[in-house]
Parts: structure tokens; C-alpha cells; sequence
């Protein structure tokens, strides 16, 4: 007998072509970690499927099989807010990509899906906190699947942080004393802060309250811990976020010019 999953949270994380008619479909559940789903039939016009199966949007999905890929037996829109849209949906979308490249299939992270859930539900509603919602659920993803090192000790010698030292934070070996030229350090006490808002049973937030004032030095940091895990050189969705904000500036250099010369 086959098994069976009914009513289980979830969201589609990416969705590929299986036929004429189907996908294959991503999807991160809250007790069932990353899956892969087959969706017969949802490229028809008449599919029940078709206006349901949406990314960042939460959803109620059922499925039966035990193979690697399940059958896609049910899925219900379980609302709550809109699609983030502009850059807070590339935002989600790095999200998503996030959660392909470093999560390994089958293993329930129900807290991890918490927080994603409701990271896309912040970008829906506060699109402007996108690169704050984004560092914190670096951070947060990181620590939960356990290729976050302590911030509380050197990565080397795994002695305390020194109180007057600055620290920066390496893929490889985690934190060590900053150098003059490093551009990404923070002093010891914001790391300890960082660590303890981790540390709460409770995290998105404090996490959220810490990175208000240091996400842009944690943007390369954690890049570059993401890329050496992920092994990639590049997430997709970030380098077209990266091309969207460059081609606005291009457009406000050209109007400023133009209005300069008129």
C-alpha cells in the first residue's frame, strides 16, 4: 500500500517540465522537509491545479507514493496575504533557491518552515525590510541545519571573543581576529548579541532586531558561507536582484542627465 500525506503545510519552491502536461514540482512541508511531487495533468487549462500551485504562497497539499518522486493527489490555498511583488518577490525567489540548494530532501525542519513562512509573509506586507528578512533568515537557516559556526569563540582556537576585538567571519573556519583591511568585521559584543538572539526559543524576531543595524556587514559574510555550502558560484535570483537594482540606476543617471541638460 502505498503511503499517503493529507493536508500538509507547505510551499512550492521550484517547478520543472515532466511531460506535455505535468511538472515536477519542489515543495518545502513543515513535517516532511523538502519533497519532489509529480502534478499530472496541471498544464491543462482545465487542471484544479493550475491556479493553486504558486510559489510563496501557503498552501495544504496531499500525496501518495513512497518512490523519491510522490503524486501530487490534492492542493488548497490556505491564503493569509498576497504574492510579495518588485524586488520583495526576487527576495522570495532567493528564498526558494536558498532552500533547493542546502536543504537535503526528506528532512523536516518544522521551525525552519515557521520562519520561512513567515519571512515571506514579512516581504508580502513590508517589502522596504526585504535585505533585513533576508540576512535574518540566512542567519536563521544556517543555525538550524547546522552550518552556522559560534559566534561566541574564535573559529581556530575556540576561545572566547576577546571584549574590544573585532571579528569577521570566515566560510571555512568561522570567526577570527579582524585585520586592518577587512571591510565585513564586527566587534565581539555584536557578535554575543547576534548569538543570543539565535539562541531564543523565539528567534525571527530578535534575530530581525539585531540585523537592523548590521545587515550590510553580514551580506558578504554570509554570501560567501551560503556559496562555500551550496557549492555554487552564484544563487541565480540574487544576481538578477543584483541586475535590477543596477539597471534603476541606470535609469535614474540617465534622467538625471537628461533633466541636467534640459
Amino acid at each position: 500500500m502505498k503511503a499517503r500525506v493529507a493536508d500538509e503545510s507547505a510551499f512550492v519552491l521550484h517547478r520543472y517540465d515532466w511531460s506535455e502536461t505535468s511538472l515536477v514540482l519542489e515543495v518545502f512541508t513543515r513535517y516532511h522537509g523538502r519533497i519532489a511531487l509529480v502534478a499530472k495533468g496541471v498544464k491543462r487549462p482545465t487542471s484544479q491545479f493550475r491556479p493553486v500551485l504558486l510559489p510563496l504562497q501557503p498552501l495544504q497539499l496531499s500525496w501518495s507514493g513512497d518512490a523519491e518522486v510522490r503524486t501530487l493527489k490534492a492542493a488548497h490555498w490556505v491564503g493569509g496575504h498576497v504574492m510579495p511583488t518588485g524586488e520583495a518577490l526576487i527576495a522570495g525567489s532567493y528564498l526558494n533557491e536558498l532552500l533547493v540548494k542546502l536543504l537535503a530532501r526528506d528532512d523536516p525542519y518544522p521551525r525552519l518552515f515557521d520562519w520561512f513562512a513567515t519571512a515571506v509573509h514579512t516581504l508580502a506586507d513590508q517589502p522596504e525590510a526585504r535585505t533585513v528578512v533576508l540576512r535574518a533568515f540566512e542567519l536563521l537557516m544556517l543555525r538550524e541545519i547546522g552550518l552556522l559556526p559560534d559566534l561566541v569563540r574564535e573559529g581556530a582556537t575556540l576561545s572566547p571573543l576577546l571584549d574590544g576585538e573585532r571579528y569577521v567571519l570566515q566560510a571555512e573556519s568561522g570567526l577570527r581576529v579582524a585585520h586592518e583591511d577587512d571591510h565585513h568585521a564586527l566587534d565581539a559584543g555584536r557578535w554575543r548579541d547576534l548569538q543570543q538572539a539565535l539562541d531564543d526559543p523565539a528567534p525571527f524576531v530578535p534575530v530581525l532586531r539585531v540585523c537592523a543595524d548590521i545587515a550590510p556587514t553580514l551580506r558578504i559574510p554570509l554570501r560567501n558561507l551560503l556559496h562555500y555550502h551550496g557549492g555554487v558560484r552564484v544563487f541565480r535570483t540574487r544576481q538578477l536582484m543584483l541586475d535590477v537594482q543596477a539597471m534603476r540606476r541606470r535609469r535614474g543617471h540617465a534622467a538625471d542627465a537628461a533633466s541636467t541638460d534640459s
